[in-house]
């Protein structure tokens, strides 16, 4: 007959079970909005079964200490989650990202101040998840303040890879030592092999240009992922291993995705200039052609059709329910509108989606680059809001332009292209777009909110 023990310990390994189970199956649901909401409570339920069974763990102490943690944490991530809008949402999964490699680093960090010996194989993964979780955790941080504006400019310096890399061999150094000496080195060694580790992390991240975050947000979460899973190893717990893998796996694929979109490799992202002060690109010939609103009702209402390419710009002005309106509108009229998506567009992987489905865009009416660059050529009329590089025909032809071999949405080939945009300034990246400068585009100048609203009245107002 089993003892109370052995029953616990199974018990815990099917519940962990059942909530790695919850996790997968809320991550495939998160792949589809239609699905996302309940994906979003499902992976929930397992996290919140993972917790609630990780006190039966026996020789769990300091019950009281973890339950305060979890009601403050809870807390601020339901008073952030409320008051944090859709355009900081860039920074928040950032920061959040970071916590999760810090908290994979931190219980590194308990393991190996312990000073008790360990087995061959879990000190390495220990430091291996210690290193990768600090990273993460710096990293993140650092990216959350240049997209919240904390910091303004990218650190570049001489001789900087060697510096990264002198810093990168010093922590490995000391990994190897904490390894070789089966984790029980001195408490002064754990803290400088911690304080390298997290001094790598903002050394990486800081000559990164923002243009370049939406990949280095997904390769941290990545890393946070393996960093659990690494942990997870190392303390036997399989919902860990589990999640960490997944996450990890998810956050490497798209990590690749963002890259291609960039065409890009990831090398050239972590250690080229480009992000922050474009390259000179070819000059750029032609002038910009301004547009009134009631003229831009006007061939957009009797257009056939009308593909709208929604940017950072439209997030800034939170004026995702006016455009949809607008098109609604159109649509009545008989126009056909399609929305379409870059994957790097925005701040963030999917955060143009996202906007789009909070103000109830049907995500049939939603199609990503490979889907719908064909129809352009096709389209009357190309409703750019705040977009910039990712439309920039120079990415096809200016071989001396930074994003040259970029794909890009050929919005340049509709019939006509309106480009809403608050000024007469560059993209995201510093580079000129010569879209706007094209004989069929015209530049309708002001807040995205505030034109949609003009626009809005201006077809009303036609017969």
């Amino acid at each position: 007959m089993s003892s109370p023990a052995s029953l616990t310990h199974e018990l815990i390994q099917a519940a962990y079970f059942i909530a790695a189970f919850l996790f997968i199956v809320g991550l495939k649901r998160m792949s589809s909005p239609k699905g996302a909401r309940g994906g979003i409570v499902w992976a929930g339920i397992g996290m919140l079964l993972a917790g609630l069974i990780t006190f039966l763990w026996p020789g769990m102490r300091n019950d009281i200490l973890i339950i305060v943690a979890i009601f403050v944490g809870g807390v601020a991530a339901w008073w952030s989650g409320k008051r944090v809008p859709m355009t900081a949402m860039p920074q928040m999964v950032a920061l959040y990202n970071g916590m999760g490699g810090g908290a994979a680093a931190a219980i590194a960090c308990q393991e190996l101040v312990r000073g008790r010996p360990f087995a061959p194989a879990p000190v390495v993964l220990a430091v291996a998840g210690a290193i990768i979780g600090a990273v993460s955790f710096s990293g993140s941080l650092i990216a959350f303040a240049k997209l919240q504006g904390l910091i303004s400019k990218s650190l570049r310096y001489g001789a900087q890879q060697a510096v990264n890399s002198l810093v990168l061999l010093a922590t490995l150094v000391l990994g190897g030592w904490i390894v070789a000496l089966h984790g029980a080195a001195p408490l002064s060694a754990v803290a400088a092999f911690f304080a390298l580790a997290l001094l790598e992390g903002m050394l990486i991240t800081l000559p990164i240009g923002g243009a370049d975050m939406p990949v280095v947000i997904s390769l941290y979460n990545a890393c946070t992922g393996l960093a659990v899973a690494f942990e997870g190893f190392v303390l036997g717990n399989a919902a860990m291993i589990i999640a960490g893998m997944v996450v990890g796996a998810a956050g490497t694929l798209l990590t690749q995705l963002m890259a291609k979109a960039m065409n890009r490799s990831l090398a050239n992202v972590l250690f080229s200039n480009f992000g922050e002060t474009a390259a000179v690109a070819g000059e750029v010939t032609g002038s910009l052609k301004p547009i009134e609103a009631p003229d831009a009702a006007v061939m957009m209402a009797y257009a056939s059709k009308v593909i709208v390419v929604p940017g950072y710009g439209m997030a800034v002005a939170q004026a995702q329910h006016k455009i949809w309106e607008l098109c609604q509108l159109l649509t009545d009229r008989g126009v056909t509108v399609r929305f379409a998506i870059h994957p790097v567009a925005g701040r963030m992987p999917g955060h143009m989606n996202v906007l789009l489905a909070e103000a109830g865009v049907p995500y049939d009416l939603i199609s990503d680059l490979d889907e719908i660059n064909a129809e352009f050529e096709t389209a009357d009329v190309a409703l750019i809001i705040g977009a910039n590089d990712v439309v920039n025909p120079a990415a096809r032809a200016d071989k001396s332009s930074p994003i040259y071999g970029m794909p890009i949405l050929n919005a340049d080939k509709a019939r006509n292209v309106i480009v809403i945009k608050r000024g007469k300034g560059a993209g995201f990246s510093g580079i000129e777009n010569a879209l706007f400068y094209l004989d069929n585009t015209r530049m309708l100048y002001g807040d995205a909110q505030k034109a949609g609203a003009e626009l809005i009245q201006a077809v009303k107002t036609l017969d």
